[in-house]
Formats: structure tokens, sequence, C-alpha cells
């Protein structure tokens, strides 16, 4: 498929903690309709004792098997590997942090909250109490609750461990701000979104690929093919 006569890149769609690629099974059939190729990938921390590096080679063996460009689309925890397995990759041509960690070379997601190291880096994570007002408040009950009975725990490991490479600094990025999200406040998206070289915000909460799927596919479409244009700033 090609556009205005370039190739269309293929999206890499990369999860947060707790979740699985199953969280973007609204996004990918839109996506899909409209002519674009589509990949995901499922994290290892989540339900498993890995960390940052073992999530970054799960992208990146998403990566090799992906020929053309690629428009690494990742959400919360999921900016973590995906910047460090960028900065290791060939192809991508782009990355979108949507409400993500867009962490920098010697942080953590922990050390960006101020927290200190875990204790037990070998441990879990549980799934946080409440999750569907956290995770999916704008979304329709049922979908929610659905959702939320797919969560499992998360690695400590991937919350603690740190970056040794960030992909950013070498490849354009574009920030997407959730502007209702309860779990990584607003304020918080909006200050790692200075490290992007363009923001745009929806009116979601933290998961709009479940609570409003059509709208998220067509700005992604329009990142991915270069015309989203760049959205102003708060003032």
């Amino acid at each position: 498929m090609s556009t205005g006569g370039t190739t269309r890149p293929t999206l890499l769609l990369v999860h947060g903690a707790w979740h699985g690629s199953w969280c973007w099974e609204r996004v990918t059939p839109v996506l899909d309709a409209d002519g674009w190729t589509t990949r995901t990938v499922d994290l290892p921390s989540a339900g498993s004792p890995a960390g940052v590096r073992d999530d970054a080679r799960a992208v990146l063996d998403a990566l090799a098997g992906i020929d053309g460009p690629v428009v690494v689309v990742a959400h919360s925890y999921g900016g973590v590997p995906a910047t460090q397995a960028v900065a290791e990759a060939a192809g991508v041509s782009h990355i979108v942090y949507l409400a993500a960690y867009q962490l920098d070379v010697g942080e953590s997601l922990l050390g960006h909250h101020g927290a200190p190291a875990p204790a037990d880096p070998g441990g879990f994570q549980a799934v946080p109490d409440h999750p569907v007002p956290l995770f999916y408040a704008d979304a329709p009950a049922a979908d929610a609750e659905a959702a939320a009975g797919r969560l499992v725990p998360q690695s400590t490991r991937s919350f603690g461990e740190t970056l040794t490479a960030a992909g950013w600094h070498t490849v354009p990025s574009t920030y997407v701000v959730c502007e209702q999200d309860r779990a990584l406040p607003p304020a918080d998206q909006e200050q790692l979104a200075t490290r992007s070289g363009s923001v745009h915000r929806i009116a979601s909460g933290h998961s709009p690929f479940l609570s409003m799927p059509g709208e998220l596919a067509g700005l992604l479409a329009k990142i991915a093919s270069g015309t989203a244009g760049r959205a102003a700033p708060r003032t």
C-alpha cells in the first residue's frame, strides 16, 4: 500500500503494563480497513519476571520480522522498552508515545515518579485495585469490565530497570496526550511530551484504544502518513 508515491509504514503497536496485545483489538480492524498494515507484540514482563531488556528484545524481534519502514506506537509503560529497542533497530521512521513514558538514558519508570529502585526486583506488581476507573473510565462499561478481567501481574523489574539508550534522540517522535487520564496524569504527560518533536491531544482516559478506537486510529494514520501537522502548544 502506498500513499503519495511512497510506501506506507507498518504500525507496530506496543502495549503497556498489566496488558497484552489484546488491548489493540478495537483499533487494528479500523486501521486495516483503511489500508494500513499493523503488527502487535506481547511484552514478557506482563505475567513473567522479565525486565525492560527482555521487553526491548521482544520489540526488536517484532521489528526484525517487518519489511520496510515502521512506525512504533507505544502505550504507557510500553514507551520504556520501545525507546530502548528503537535505539538499536533499523527501519523505524517514527515513534508515537500514547500516554507513554518517553524516558531518557539512565531513567526508569519508578525513578521518573521519584520512587526508589525496588528492594525485591524479582517480584510482581499486582493488578491495581479498581482498574476500571483508573484505566477505562470513559469506555463502555461492559468493555471496561472485560478488559479489566484480562489484566495480569506486572514484573517489578520492568518498573525499576533504567534505559541504556533512547531512540527518540535519533528517530522523530510524536506524543499523544490523553487529557482525561487517571493513570498517568495529563500534567505529567505534558512534561514528557516536551521531548517529542510534535504533540497531539485527545479527550480520552488512559486507554483510547478501548474508549475511542476510531478517533485514535484516525490520528495514528495521520501521524504515520505525515499529515497530522503539529498541534499548538498549551498556553
